[in-house]
C-alpha cells in the first residue's frame, strides 16, 4: 500500500531548468567550466533518481536558443559536454529502459553532437520506461514558430481543416507531442523565471489558433 501511495503521488513529468552552474563555480572560485561539468554529474544521478521513482517523462533544459550569446568557448564547452554525455551515457541509460528524445532546433548545432544524439535516439527508441526529453538549443518561441509552420502547411495542403483546430490538434504539432504537459517546473539556482521554456510557449501558441482559423 505505501509503494501504491508513493507511486500515486509521484508527477507524471517533471520539467527542469538547469541554471546556475557558472555561478555556483564562481562561488567557490571556480572557472564557469567547472560549473558546467559538475551539471552533467547532476544530470545523471536526477536521471537515475527519476526513473528509479517510476516518473514518465523527465525534461531538462540544457540549452536555450539565447545561450548562443554566451562567449564562445563557453558554448563550445557546452556543445562538448553534451555530446561526451550522450555517447558515454547511452549504455546505461539502454539497460536502465530509458527512452532518449531530443527537443529543439537541429540548425546550427555541431555535426558529431547530432550523431550521437541520433544514436542514443536510435539505440533507446524502443525502451518503455523513463522518457528522457534532451531540451537543447531549445526556445519555447522556437517552439511557437515551428508548430505555426506545420499547421499552417497541413491546412494548406488540405490535411488539417482550421475549423477543428483545438488544444488536442495543437499538441500534436509540439516537440512534446504525445506526451503529457508538464506537472511541475523546476528551476535550480533559486530563481522564478521560465526563461522561454515549456509552458510558456504553450500558451502563447493557443492565442495562434485563431489567427490559422482564418487561412
Amino acid at each position: 500500500m505505501a509503494g501504491q501511495q508513493q507511486a500515486n503521488s509521484v508527477p507524471a513529468h517533471i520539467a527542469i531548468i538547469m541554471d546556475g552552474n557558472g555561478r555556483w563555480a564562481q562561488q567557490r572560485g571556480l572557472p564557469r567550466t567547472a560549473g558546467h561539468k559538475a551539471g552533467v554529474e547532476t544530470v545523471r544521478h536526477i536521471v537515475r533518481a527519476c526513473a528509479d521513482l517510476g516518473l514518465k517523462v523527465l525534461t531538462l533544459y540544457t540549452f536555450s536558443t539565447e545561450n548562443w550569446r554566451r562567449p564562445e568557448p563557453e558554448v563550445a564547452l557546452l556543445m562538448r559536454l553534451a555530446e561526451d554525455y550522450a555517447r558515454r551515457e547511452v549504455d546505461e541509460l539502454n539497460q536502465n529502459n530509458v527512452q532518449v528524445r531530443m527537443l529543439g532546433r537541429r540548425e546550427g548545432l555541431p555535426g558529431s553532437l547530432l550523431r550521437a544524439m541520433d544514436e542514443g535516439i536510435r539505440r533507446t527508441a524502443h525502451n518503455t520506461g523513463l522518457v528522457l526529453n534532451l531540451a537543447f538549443n531549445y526556445g519555447g518561441r522556437a517552439e511557437i514558430v515551428d508548430a505555426t509552420r506545420a499547421m499552417v502547411t497541413a491546412v494548406r495542403q488540405g490535411q488539417l481543416n482550421p475549423a477543428l483546430l483545438d488544444e488536442d490538434v495543437l499538441s500534436r504539432f509540439l516537440y512534446t507531442a504525445g506526451l503529457p504537459d508538464p506537472d511541475l517546473v523546476i528551476r535550480t539556482a533559486g530563481e522564478m523565471r521560465l526563461s522561454n521554456f515549456l509552458a510558456g510557449g504553450r500558451r502563447l501558441l493557443l492565442e495562434h489558433i485563431g489567427l490559422l482559423a482564418r487561412l
